[in-house]
C-alpha cells in the first residue's frame, strides 16, 4: 500500500490543505509540494494564516487528485497529517531542492529565504487511498507510524447509487 500512496503522491504537484483557524473554522488552500517518499514537503509564508495556523495547532487534512474525465479512473488521497516546519539545515535544502525539481520554472528565482519563508513537512498519519479502478468508491484506509503502515482497512463499501448501465441494480 505504500508503494500505492507513493505512486500518487509522486503523479501530481499540487495539493489543497485545510488548517483550522483560530475561531475554529477550516482554512483550505491550494499549495505546490514534493515528497520523500511517504513525507510531504511545501513552502508558506511565515506572515501568512496557513504558518500560524499550523503554529497553533499542527493537525492539517491534505487532498490530492486531479480532474478525472472518466470517474472509473480517479486515483487520489485524502491525507490527515501533522505539519511541522523544517528546522534542521541539511533538510531544509533538501526539501527546496525536491519542491524546485517538481517545479523547474522556480529556479530562475532565488531560493526561499529562511526569515520569510518556512518550510514545512506533513508526517501523514491516516490516509486514505481512493481507486475507482478497483470499482466507484473502492478506498483503502492505511495508519502510518513512524516505522510505516500499522494498520489497514480493506476498501470501504461506499455506495453512491451509480451503477454502469449494463450491470443490474439490485433494487427490483
Amino acid at each position: 500500500m505504500e508503494d500505492d500512496i507513493i505512486a500518487i503522491l509522486d503523479a501530481h504537484r499540487l495539493m489543497a490543505i485545510s488548517t483550522l483557524m483560530p475561531n475554529g473554522w477550516p482554512q483550505a488552500t491550494l499549495v505546490g509540494y514534493a515528497n520523500d517518499d511517504l513525507l510531504i514537503y511545501f513552502i508558506v509564508s511565515r506572515a501568512g494564516q496557513k504558518f500560524a495556523n499550523i503554529q497553533r495547532d499542527p493537525r492539517v487534512a491534505i487532498a490530492i487528485s486531479r480532474d478525472y474525465e472518466d470517474p472509473g479512473q480517479i486515483k487520489e488521497l485524502s491525507i490527515a497529517a501533522e505539519a511541522s516546519e523544517v528546522t534542521d539545515p541539511k533538510q531544509r535544502e533538501h526539501a527546496i531542492d525536491l519542491l524546485l525539481e517538481r517545479r523547474p520554472s522556480m529556479k530562475k528565482l532565488d531560493r526561499p529565504n529562511p526569515a520569510t519563508a518556512a518550510v514545512m513537512r506533513a508526517a501523514s498519519r491516516i490516509v486514505t487511498i481512493s481507486d475507482y479502478t478497483k470499482g466507484f468508491g473502492h478506498a483503502d484506509v492505511v495508519t502510518l507510524g513512524p516505522a510505516g503502515i500499522i494498520d489497514m482497512q480493506a476498501a470501504r463499501p461506499d455506495d453512491w447509487g451509480f451503477t454502469p448501465a449494463n450491470e443490474p441494480r439490485g433494487d427490483g
